[in-house]
């Protein structure tokens, strides 16, 4: 008796699987701000590395925004836009974004703001894009709206969080917004690449952070923390990198307290590797964080770092470990903690040890883009 067996099934199964895993994907990353931040800089870099595996990526933002100046520097298409917290009452440019989603076919969206998903998400919708991705990086719980009950539940198809924190911030007001199944977490990747973070001798210890000068970063307790060092009399310096909208209210709190010569300002950091390496101690003043992208990177310069014990910081921060949490907002223990390091250099740099210890295991870019791109592809 002969047997026959038929192989077809599994040749067609491998073929398609070839070709699934060989196709080219038409990716769009939509993000509006003009701010450059943590979460402008995951667009770009997963920009970057799809499309340097073959994809079609397309990068639309802001057009002075510093995202849509690097990714058409590194040769990216892009395309400018402006939207608005109203920009969803706009049909114009409703009509622009669907015409434009519509030509160019996208198999993916990935959107990072509340104000581009009124937008961006419902013309995808109709544009019959499959997978419209919300990269979510912010733990403010989301308002239980009708507007926002009908983008979540008929438009988005995914949501990336960027930390615990952030996922449950998304169903705080709604259990059910979106399916908690479909919200997946991968915390931000740093690229540990080899940097110079030998450390540069300072004069006087100097305790920096870096961050957008918005009322978020609360940089006005800092000020204050700062205050309270130089009451104990303290020599040392504090240097807050980054630049924004409260400059002028911070310049003159620091001047009130007589602290133009502790306190520096230097504006925007275009090479956070450099500002890492001048300091001795990283500090972190926010009210909240989606995913502390600074705390990351000092912990991979082998900073000591503190912070408020408040949303995602505690996923990056073991207290005592690589660094110190601290209640919201107390100002003065975590000047005692600043006090603390100065007066123990081997306590920093055992917490810095330590911090980049974990980084590497928890935020290697290398391992986190893996997840990354897999996710936007499969799903």
């Amino acid at each position: 008796m002969r047997i026959k067996i038929c192989f077809s099934g599994i040749c067609k199964f491998r073929i398609k699987k070839e070709m699934t895993a060989t196709k080219k994907m038409r990716i769009c990353f939509f993000n509006s701000t003009t701010a450059w931040g943590g979460g402008e800089k995951w667009h770009l870099d997963m920009a970057t590395e799809l499309n340097g595996i073959g994809h079609n990526v397309t990068v639309i933002s802001n057009s002075g925004s510093e995202l849509i100046k690097r990714a058409k520097k590194i040769g990216l298409e892009t395309m400018s836009i402006t939207i608005k917290n109203l920009s969803f009452l706009n049909i114009f440019l409703l009509a622009r974004i669907y015409i434009y989603f519509k030509s160019k076919d996208f198999d993916v969206l990935v959107m990072n703001f509340s104000k581009d998903l009124k937008v961006a998400a419902f013309m995808a919708h109709l544009a019959g894009v499959k997978k419209i991705i919300y990269r979510r990086g912010s733990d403010i719980p989301i308002k239980n709206t009708l507007l926002n009950r009908f983008i979540y539940g008929k438009c988005l198809t995914h949501i990336l969080a960027n930390s615990e924190a952030t996922k449950k911030s998304i169903l705080k007001n709604n259990a059910h917004l979106f399916p908690e199944e479909k919200i997946k977490v991968i915390y931000n990747g740093i690229k540990f690449e080899d940097h110079d973070f030998e450390e540069k001798a300072n004069c006087i210890p100097v305790i920096g952070t870096l961050g957008r000068l918005e009322y978020q970063k609360r940089h006005d307790l800092l000020i204050k923390i700062a205050k309270e060092i130089k009451d104990r009399g303290i020599k040392c310096k504090f240097r807050i990198g980054g630049e924004g909208t409260q400059r002028t209210a911070l310049e003159k709190e620091i001047a009130d307290f007589g602290l133009e010569d502790m306190v520096e300002m230097p504006g925007f950091i275009a090479d956070s590797v450099k500002f890492l390496k001048e300091i001795d101690i990283f500090v972190l003043t926010s009210e909240w964080e989606g995913f502390g992208y600074v705390l990351a990177e000092a912990m991979r310069a082998k900073k000591p770092t503190i912070a408020f014990n408040i949303s995602s910081n505690p996923e990056l921060i073991e207290d005592g470990v690589n660094g110190y949490l601290i209640s919201w907002p107390d100002i003065k223990p975590f000047a005692d903690k600043i006090e603390e390091l100065i007066n123990n250099k081997q306590k920093q740099i055992d917490l810095g040890e330590k911090g980049y210890e974990i980084a590497k295991q928890k935020f290697d870019f290398e391992k986190v883009k893996q997840s990354v791109i897999s996710y936007l592809l499969n799903g």
